[in-house]
């Protein structure tokens, strides 16, 4: 009998000193996504670890709230959601970030719209800065600051965050107004968003978009068997399709799964008027944590489109940024047009094939790269 006593007295104890936020660990509650894109992350903070992406409409129930972040599960695993991105299912509101983001553009020069179908907003006014949310077209947002290429936005939840000015309105601002901080790259070529063109046209241009691989030559084999080709053809396919629907001359090197040899790669480039040379492929490495995407190009020539089209990619889509390196590929060597060759996430990494093997990312990836070359041609 003194044993049960002192059992009972311990459970007692703990029950006084267990905190309150541990008893909310398993409420249950569901919640609806209300952004188009919401990160996943494997800690309560906007600088921890990105592991997962969640879609507007998804649902998930949350048994754990901490900082204004709520407790989930993703892939089998515990993880974490700013809750301000959430709707309550039971409630049916309408969320503070839905319905202040979405509101009408008065013109007022103290907002922007956002132009482009998805965009990251980050901790700081560069692409090497974290990523803390995101947003997608027909978002407004109240300006609170400019700094060169990047406006600072004021959050729903009281936050601010960065968003590159040339996918949103902003990039109507005057040259007086930001030209002490544009970044000029070679061929007086920028990323200025006070000189991004406002018809949002390819007309004229000629792109050769080479579907790296195909054929009896896969590429790169990634998680779960995925090859390489495979999703190098479906997203060229999208960028294709876009960039015809901004008024390019797309020529297509490969348009299915059939081998072609570098030389024949580069003859067809060079057997046209070529203004830019695009190779698409998907990157790979033994240690699976390497991930993110990266822009290469061979010569000084092609410094420029490399760098508008990496930084296009890098405000846009959800992968880490790898930035621009010089490579001596041989089909970005003997192409007589600028040249560049994209490698668009990491298909050995987890986190980066989940996302490649979307639509919406394919679509993403399209938009940025017609954001890039309009950026390059007409500044």
């Amino acid at each position: 009998m003194k044993h049960l006593r002192y059992f009972l007295a311990i459970i007692l104890l703990l029950g006084i000193f267990i905190p309150a936020e541990t008893a909310k660990a398993a409420n249950g509650d569901t919640y609806e996504v209300s952004s188009m894109l919401l990160h996943v992350r494997d800690e309560p903070a906007s600088g921890a670890t990105i592991v997962g992406l969640l879609h507007k409409g998804d649902k998930l129930t949350v048994f754990h709230e901490k900082y204004g972040w709520v407790q989930t599960y993703y892939a089998g695993k515990t993880a974490w959601v700013a809750k301000h991105h959430l709707i309550p299912v039971s409630t049916g509101n309408v969320s503070t970030q839905a319905s202040t983001s979405t509101s009408n553009n008065t013109g007022d020069s103290g907002n922007l719209t956002v132009n482009a179908s998805s965009v990251n907003i980050r901790s700081g006014p560069g692409l090497d800065y974290p990523i803390i949310a995101g947003t997608s077209s027909g978002e407004t947002y109240t300006v609170a600051e400019r700094s060169g290429d990047w406006t600072k936005i004021k959050l729903s939840n009281g936050n601010t965050g960065w968003i590159a000015s040339w996918l949103t309105s902003a990039n109507a601002v005057s040259t007086e107004e930001t030209s002490h901080n544009v970044q000029t790259v070679s061929n007086n070529k920028t990323a200025s968003a006070s000189k991004q063109v406002t018809n949002h046209s390819l007309s004229g241009f000629n792109i050769v978009l080479d579907a790296g691989h195909g054929g009896r030559d896969p590429g790169a084999i990634g998680l779960g068997g995925v090859q390489e080709k495979d999703l190098v053809t479906s997203t060229a396919k999208q960028v294709a399709s876009t960039l015809r629907a901004y008024g390019a001359n797309v020529i297509e090197t490969r348009s299915g799964d059939y081998f072609l040899s570098l030389d024949e790669r580069i003859h067809i480039s060079n057997s046209y008027d070529t203004h830019a040379f695009i190779s698409v492929h998907y990157n790979a490495f033994p240690v699976v944590s390497a991930q993110g995407i990266n822009t290469f190009y061979a010569s000084n020539t092609s410094r420029a489109l490399a760098s508008n089209v990496q930084n296009s990619l890098a405000a846009s889509v959800p992968l880490s940024n790898r930035g621009t390196m010089q490579a001596n590929y041989k089909v970005l060597r003997n192409t007589n047009a600028p040249a560049i060759l994209m490698e668009l996430g990491f298909i050995t990494n987890a986190y980066d094939l989940s996302v490649i093997r979307t639509a919406e990312y394919q679509q993403q990836v399209g938009e940025a790269v017609a954001n890039g070359l309009m950026n390059y041609f007409h500044n």
